[in-house]
């Protein structure tokens, strides 16, 4: 572990020394990034930034916590964020929702009731929360598991989905899912569970790993699948990924049948590490310490397959570097996954980033990738805090170094330390958290940055959706002094764009007239493209501007 971080060190110093003086903030911004807003909680820093795509400030939420790990913006501007209790390790302890101006309108803590939560949650469509939490079992309970260890706990994981009370805090566990309660082993006859595992691939083996280590599991990412009623798990320390049935009962989750599949509680689907049901040896495996395993949404490039930072691809070859790769689900109509015998299909990855020269993308521990509307990749290179977007071939189109650490905003040319970041999520200008929301930038994060940035936006040019909208310009063409009307008032902005997609202008309206004037009577004669752009859409015309 400590030669890794080494090394990773030693590759993120190499790469900003030949970045020249520059250190952190905007890097890379073109055309062909996904516009939008992007969303990250430095591990160190109680704050939360949200940045538009030239790397400058357009909000941030307090907190009296430091994360532990993941945030997530939602749809009515308000925060979900962990938080990182003092004086309790392993990352965890507290959920908050806090709203657009800071304000904690709910939290919630399972440590009295289940244990730590830890890593990772992800809000339910009906307004629930679904939590990992520590799971504590005694060396007893390991030996009659068919286990056994030196430690005076082992720690197991389970599931819990919470309701939350948002009117007086606090919530109610209205479901949970247990790991304990899957196991098998083949160790003696006299324990609980015996079986061959190779025949049970939907068990885990209490034995796969050594208990030498009190984290056993170490469950990092969580994701629902409102299609099909499944959760997927991040299971760190096999090397894998695990699907379950959220459909069943409490009662159907702690045994193995029930809920739509029939299996109860039981793991409908693995994949990263056939060894670890007794298929396969290290030659199959596929994952290695991965973070950040989650189904791409649908109506995305590669919609309904699953994507996943590999932290440690490296390791069969003895190097030290990560990729970005996307696994293609057996899996019909129904949410069936097909399995006959052997590993589960498929045999390796459908699509793979991976940096040219390999080991100069690498972060060893946490991390997190996402697929985007347009088909680009965004990717938070957790160790050293870099944020890149990647378009299907590789290039890179987007870049960014958090600039802010435990002790707030780091200058421009200092090098960086302790900016790791667990995630980093781009939210684009349509989100309806953004609705009648101020996203002025307010400049950079960090300290003496003069940066020079271009923000760039995507624009449709089809006159038949703004005659739809009722906009209006004119005259045009024009020398300069350009009317625009809408028939009905909106919150919005007006902005002017050249040819080449570069915004020149950006004008905030509100909704309390629907007449406006511009005057562009300093701009070159030529073709531009004059938009309309709220929280729904954005929307323009081409303009000519002639002496």
């Amino acid at each position: 572990m400590i030669s890794r971080l080494l090394i990773s060190l030693f590759l993120l110093t190499f790469f900003y020394l030949a970045k020249a003086q520059q250190t952190v903030g905007i890097f890379t911004n073109t055309p062909e990034a996904f516009d939008g807003y992007t969303l990250f909680a430095p591990i160190t820093s109680t704050e939360t930034y949200l940045i538009d795509n030239c790397g400058e400030l357009v909000h941030s939420w307090p907190s009296q916590y430091r994360p532990s790990l993941s945030c997530y913006l939602l749809e009515d501007g308000s925060l979900l964020r962990t938080g990182r209790i003092t004086g309790m390790n392993g990352g965890s302890g507290i959920v908050e929702r806090i709203d657009w101006d800071g304000n904690v309108t709910w939290s919630y803590s399972a440590m009295s009731t289940h244990g730590r939560q830890h890593h990772d949650i992800e809000l339910l469509p009906n307004g629930n929360i679904l939590l990992i939490v520590w799971d504590e079992r005694s060396p007893e309970a390991l030996t009659q598991a068919g286990g056994n260890t030196d430690n005076d706990i082992v720690i197991s994981e389970q599931i819990i989905e919470v309701q939350p009370d948002l009117v007086n805090g606090g919530g109610t566990v209205v479901w949970e899912w247990k790991a304990w309660d899957h196991l098998i082993q083949e160790v003696d006859l006299q324990y609980d569970d015996y079986g061959v595992i190779a025949d049970h691939p939907e068990r885990i083996d209490i034995n796969f790993l050594e208990h030498n280590n009190t984290d056993w599991l170490h469950i990092n990412g969580i994701d629902y699948n409102e299609t099909f009623d499944q959760i997927i798990l991040s299971v760190h320390h096999f090397d894998e990924f695990w699907i379950i049935d959220h459909s069943t009962t409490v009662a159907e989750a702690g045994g193995s049948s029930g809920g739509n599949y029939g299996k109860g509680g039981d793991l409908l689907y693995r994949w990263g590490n056939p060894a670890a049901y007794g298929q396969g040896t290290t030659n199959d495996q596929r994952l290695f310490g991965q973070h950040h395993t989650h189904w791409i949404p649908e109506g995305y490039p590669d919609g309904g397959k699953i994507i996943v930072f590999n932290n440690q691809a490296g390791e069969p070859s003895g190097q030290f570097y990560s990729t970005v790769d996307i696994v293609e689900l057996p899996i019909d109509e129904n949410g069936n996954y097909g399995y006959g015998s052997g590993a589960y299909d498929p045999a390796n990855f459908s699509w793979t980033y991976q940096a040219l020269n390999p080991t100069d993308f690498f972060s060893n521990i946490i991390s997190g990738a996402e697929r985007l509307p347009n088909g680009n990749t965004l990717i938070c290179q957790g160790v050293g805090g870099r944020f890149f977007e990647v378009d299907q071939n590789g290039n890179t189109v987007w870049e960014y170094v958090n600039p802010v650490n435990g002790s707030g905003p780091i200058n421009q040319e200092a090098f960086p330390i302790d900016n790791n970041v667990f995630r980093c999520t781009r939210y684009g200008p349509d989100y309806p958290a953004f609705e009648g929301k101020t996203l002025t930038p307010m400049g950079y994060i960090e300290n003496g940055s003069d940066i020079e940035c271009d923000l760039y936006m995507s624009v449709s040019t089809d006159n038949n959706i703004l005659a739809e909208t009722n906009f209006k310009a004119y005259p045009n063409p024009s020398n300069g002094l350009v009317y625009v009307e809408m028939e009905t008032p909106i919150h919005a902005e007006l902005q002017l764009f050249n040819l080449q997609g570069k915004l020149l202008l950006s004008q905030l309206v509100n909704a309390r007239t629907s007449s406006y004037q511009l005057d562009l009577s300093g701009f070159e004669s030529g073709v531009y493209f004059l938009a309309v752009s709220n929280s729904v859409s954005i929307i323009s015309q081409k303009l000519i501007l002639c002496e």
